[in-house]
Protein backbone atom coordinates (compact mmCIF):
# COMPACT_ATOMS: atom_id res chain seq x y z
CA UNK A 1 0.00 0.00 0.00
CA UNK A 2 1.09 3.47 -0.84
CA UNK A 3 -0.30 6.67 0.90
CA UNK A 4 -1.17 9.73 -1.34
CA UNK A 5 -2.54 13.02 -1.08
CA UNK A 6 -5.03 14.34 -3.09
CA UNK A 7 -5.06 18.40 -3.01
CA UNK A 8 -8.18 20.30 -4.27
CA UNK A 9 -7.68 23.49 -5.10
CA UNK A 10 -9.58 26.68 -4.97
CA UNK A 11 -7.24 28.14 -7.75
CA UNK A 12 -4.17 27.27 -9.49
CA UNK A 13 -4.91 24.31 -10.94
CA UNK A 14 -5.83 23.82 -14.25
CA UNK A 15 -9.57 25.46 -15.32
CA UNK A 16 -12.16 22.74 -14.08
CA UNK A 17 -15.26 22.04 -16.69
CA UNK A 18 -17.46 23.75 -15.07
CA UNK A 19 -15.97 26.51 -13.35
CA UNK A 20 -18.17 28.42 -11.44
CA UNK A 21 -16.29 29.83 -8.31
CA UNK A 22 -18.04 27.82 -4.86
CA UNK A 23 -18.67 31.48 -3.97
CA UNK A 24 -21.15 31.79 -6.55
CA UNK A 25 -23.24 28.36 -5.54
CA UNK A 26 -26.72 28.11 -4.31
CA UNK A 27 -26.66 26.48 -0.54
CA UNK A 28 -28.46 23.57 -1.88
CA UNK A 29 -25.15 23.14 -4.73
CA UNK A 30 -22.89 23.21 -2.05
CA UNK A 31 -24.66 20.70 0.33
CA UNK A 32 -24.77 18.24 -2.85
CA UNK A 33 -20.79 19.22 -3.03
CA UNK A 34 -20.13 18.10 1.02
CA UNK A 35 -22.71 15.47 0.95
CA UNK A 36 -20.65 14.20 -2.52
CA UNK A 37 -17.51 14.44 -0.55
CA UNK A 38 -19.29 12.99 2.72
CA UNK A 39 -20.05 9.49 0.45
CA UNK A 40 -16.85 9.22 -1.41
CA UNK A 41 -14.78 9.14 1.57
CA UNK A 42 -16.99 6.66 3.27
CA UNK A 43 -17.09 4.55 0.60
CA UNK A 44 -13.49 4.52 0.77
CA UNK A 45 -13.36 3.93 4.62
CA UNK A 46 -15.46 0.99 3.78
CA UNK A 47 -12.64 -0.46 1.35
CA UNK A 48 -9.84 0.25 3.26
CA UNK A 49 -8.46 3.02 1.11
CA UNK A 50 -9.31 6.29 3.70
CA UNK A 51 -6.96 7.85 5.82
CA UNK A 52 -8.32 11.10 6.55
CA UNK A 53 -9.39 14.39 4.91
CA UNK A 54 -10.38 18.08 5.45
CA UNK A 55 -11.64 21.19 4.08
CA UNK A 56 -9.74 24.61 5.10
CA UNK A 57 -10.35 27.72 4.99
CA UNK A 58 -9.09 30.15 2.49
CA UNK A 59 -7.39 32.31 5.25
CA UNK A 60 -3.77 31.25 5.91
CA UNK A 61 -0.73 32.65 7.35
CA UNK A 62 3.04 32.00 6.43
CA UNK A 63 5.10 31.73 9.11
CA UNK A 64 9.41 31.13 9.40
CA UNK A 65 11.85 30.90 12.09
CA UNK A 66 13.80 33.86 12.20
CA UNK A 67 16.46 33.35 14.57
CA UNK A 68 17.21 31.99 18.49
CA UNK A 69 15.09 34.15 20.64
CA UNK A 70 13.60 36.17 17.94
CA UNK A 71 9.42 35.69 17.41
CA UNK A 72 8.59 33.61 14.30
CA UNK A 73 8.38 35.95 11.53
CA UNK A 74 4.84 35.95 10.01
CA UNK A 75 3.55 37.46 6.49
CA UNK A 76 -0.10 36.66 5.50
CA UNK A 77 -3.30 36.09 5.19
CA UNK A 78 -2.93 35.17 1.55
CA UNK A 79 -6.40 34.70 0.35
CA UNK A 80 -5.51 36.42 -2.74
CA UNK A 81 -2.31 34.44 -3.72
CA UNK A 82 -2.64 32.52 -7.18
CA UNK A 83 -2.78 29.47 -5.50
CA UNK A 84 -4.96 27.92 -2.79
CA UNK A 85 -5.87 24.99 -1.46
CA UNK A 86 -9.25 24.31 -0.86
CA UNK A 87 -8.97 20.96 1.29
CA UNK A 88 -6.92 17.25 1.03
CA UNK A 89 -7.57 13.81 1.39
CA UNK A 90 -5.32 11.30 2.13
CA UNK A 91 -5.61 7.73 0.73
CA UNK A 92 -3.62 4.48 0.90
CA UNK A 93 -4.16 2.35 -1.94
CA UNK A 94 -2.19 -0.33 -3.88
CA UNK A 95 -1.02 1.43 -6.92
CA UNK A 96 -0.48 5.04 -8.87
CA UNK A 97 -2.92 3.73 -10.78
CA UNK A 98 -4.99 3.52 -8.55
CA UNK A 99 -5.07 6.51 -6.81
CA UNK A 100 -5.21 8.25 -9.65
CA UNK A 101 -8.60 6.30 -10.74
CA UNK A 102 -10.14 7.77 -7.27
CA UNK A 103 -8.54 11.49 -8.19
CA UNK A 104 -10.77 10.91 -11.37
CA UNK A 105 -14.21 9.58 -9.71
CA UNK A 106 -13.17 12.98 -7.27
CA UNK A 107 -13.29 15.22 -9.95
CA UNK A 108 -16.61 14.65 -10.76
CA UNK A 109 -17.96 16.32 -7.42
CA UNK A 110 -21.14 18.04 -8.11
CA UNK A 111 -20.84 22.40 -8.76
CA UNK A 112 -23.25 24.65 -10.19
CA UNK A 113 -26.36 24.03 -11.45
CA UNK A 114 -25.64 19.94 -10.02
CA UNK A 115 -23.23 19.40 -12.80
CA UNK A 116 -20.03 18.12 -12.44
CA UNK A 117 -17.33 19.88 -12.15
CA UNK A 118 -14.64 18.10 -13.68
CA UNK A 119 -11.88 19.64 -11.42
CA UNK A 120 -8.16 19.11 -12.00
CA UNK A 121 -6.78 17.24 -8.43
CA UNK A 122 -3.21 17.33 -7.24
CA UNK A 123 -1.98 13.77 -6.46
CA UNK A 124 1.30 13.87 -4.49
CA UNK A 125 2.98 10.63 -3.25
CA UNK A 126 4.07 10.75 0.55
CA UNK A 127 7.88 10.56 0.46
CA UNK A 128 8.84 7.40 1.71
CA UNK A 129 12.37 6.16 3.03
CA UNK A 130 14.48 4.98 -0.21
CA UNK A 131 15.12 0.71 -0.02
CA UNK A 132 17.43 -0.09 1.98
CA UNK A 133 20.35 -2.60 0.14
CA UNK A 134 21.96 -5.70 1.60
CA UNK A 135 23.93 -7.59 0.52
Amino acid sequence: MAKYLLLKHYRGAPAAVNDVPMDQWTPEEISAHVQFMNDFASRLEGTGEFVDGQALAPEGTFVRYDGEGRPPVTDGPFAETKDLIAGWMVIDVDSYERAVELAGELSAAPGAGGDPIHEWLEVRPFLTAPPTVTE
